[in-house]
């Protein structure tokens, strides 16, 4: 993979100038992603999707970052947001030291190198009319090796790596099964030797005896290529064992952020807490007593004042504060802990 240098050499001129010391490889602040909603014959916008609703986050060199929640929370396109796959209505960005925000298609184009995306859609993210050896080698030929023969070493390597045989390059991929196209997708995004990797959900489609070889090889690549990894998922079980870290979104917010060890022992937001008692566990003295949430979530278009979990909170309603403090401010993503942010008013307390 050392043929990746030669793109990037490239493109030197291009790279945006640093704007401080990187303590992280990634810096969100305030980022928002409001999506317009339009009506009537002149599709005139009456209101915003607030997917992303002001989100702070940091990712340390070489550590996994989970972000989880509910279907529609935002994890997604936060993750998008942060590749500028989709462009954020406010916020800053900050990668490896380089503010990235607005910078134009071409800078931008130097900087894709380091920042890759493996997608939740083994099938419909893989173009069916390329073969694997187009699909993977893409990324080398946009940026800057032109020469077939070099670019197909490169892509035989990661196949290689990703577990999957050489040859397959000039097969389709209709021709393997969920699994294989996840590795392909892996490979595609490892080809670049990226810093860091978006992963979408990558073992949400595929079948449970996969899911369990699929996050081995994304941990093994982690500590062989030093990688850095936001993986989104739902399923709390799969970020536990490949996550560091955890920040838990809800309707476009974090409303908390621990260690992942941290984070299972002793969850700060009544949210957290939730998620975490539906967890199946067969150990009964590890069985957390279920909590379940009245009600369905507000819709992004139209959330809730204040804290935005309040309509649902069994905490909020034990104190009476449905209409009180949780609905007239919105709780700060705070330090309750050394490391252990949440957004709540009456952050671990119980109801």
């Amino acid at each position: 993979m050392a043929t990746t240098g030669a793109a990037r050499d490239e493109t030197t001129a291009q790279r945006p100038t640093v704007v401080s010391e990187p303590d992280y490889l990634l810096r969100v602040r305030g980022l928002r992603k409001h999506f317009p909603v339009r009506r009537g014959f002149l599709q005139r916008t009456i209101g915003y999707i607030k997917a992303v609703d002001g989100v702070d986050m940091e990712v340390r060199q070489g550590e996994t970052l989970g972000l989880v929640g509910e279907s529609g929370c935002g994890k997604s396109t936060l993750g998008r947001s942060v590749l500028r796959l989709i462009e954020p209505s406010e916020g800053t960005i900050e990668f490896d030291g380089k503010d990235i925000t607005h910078i134009r298609t071409r800078a931008m184009k130097a900087v894709r190198a380091d920042m890759q995306m493996i997608f939740q859609d083994p099938i419909g993210s893989l173009n069916p009319r390329m073969s694997v050896g187009d699909i993977v080698g893409e990324g080398l030929l946009v940026h800057g090796i032109r020469r077939r023969r070099q670019r197909e070493n490169t892509v035989r390597e990661v196949l290689l790596r990703v577990g999957l045989r050489p040859e397959y390059l000039n097969r389709y991929p209709h021709e393997f099964s969920g699994g294989q196209r996840q590795r392909i997708g892996i490979a595609r995004a490892l080809a670049l030797n990226p810093k860091l990797i978006v992963a979408d959900e990558p073992v949400s489609a595929l079948d449970v005896s996969i899911q369990s070889q699929v996050l081995n090889l994304l941990v093994e690549l982690k500590r062989e290529f030093n990688l850095t990894y936001v993986f989104v998922a739902h399923n709390l079980a799969v970020v536990a064992y490949i996550s560091d870290r955890i920040a838990v979104m809800y309707l476009g917010k974090i409303v908390e952020l621990a260690p992942s060890i941290e984070l299972y022992a002793n969850p700060l937001h009544p949210y957290t807490r939730s998620l975490l008692s539906a967890i199946p566990n067969t150990d009964p003295g590890l069985r957390r007593e279920r909590i379940k949430l009245t009600g369905d979530v507000p819709s992004p278009f139209n959330p809730p004042s204040g804290c935005h979990f309040r309509t649902r909170c069994p905490l909020a309603r034990a104190k009476g504060t449905q209409n009180g403090i949780c609905a007239d401010q919105e709780p700060p993503l705070k330090e309750w802990q050394a490391g252990h942010l949440a957004a709540c008013h009456f952050a671990g307390e119980t109801a």
